[in-house]
């Protein structure tokens, strides 16, 4: 059996779906994201979606066999540690571009640094 492009964008749209179905927001616990998939589920049923409705199916059963608000914390944790170190990296490439004295590199690295500090507070902010 040939896959088609159309079908494959197809079920990679519905795993992208499902994938964002299952971040609810900031704060999230399990029972926020079974919440959110199942009302998801309603929404497909609905407007007849089918496919995407077995795939929120199974993405619901993954919630519910693996998740716990313990491992959503350490994730958690995980993002907030892995953006400090982008932001620690872009000081150091800023140190750098300042102590060559290259005023464009040293605006760049400054734009890069701002854009770190932002995300990290975003991630930051999602607990």
């Amino acid at each position: 059996m040939k896959s088609s492009p159309l079908a494959l964008a197809t079920v990679i749209a519905a795993l992208a779906s499902s994938a964002a179905v299952a971040q609810p927001g900031a704060g999230a616990t399990c029972a926020d994201k079974r919440e959110a998939i199942a009302a998801e589920i309603e929404a497909a049923k609905a407007e007849g979606q089918p496919r995407r409705v077995r795939g929120l199916e199974r993405a619901l059963a993954e919630v519910r066999r693996n998740c716990t608000d313990e491992k959503l914390a350490a994730e958690h944790r995980q993002r907030v540690r892995s953006h400090e170190q982008k932001v620690m990296q872009r000081e150091r490439d800023l140190r750098e571009a300042r102590r060559k004295g290259d005023a464009d590199k040293i605006a760049r690295r400054e734009d890069k640094l701002r854009e770190a500090r932002a995300e990290l507070e975003r991630v930051r902010a999602q607990r």
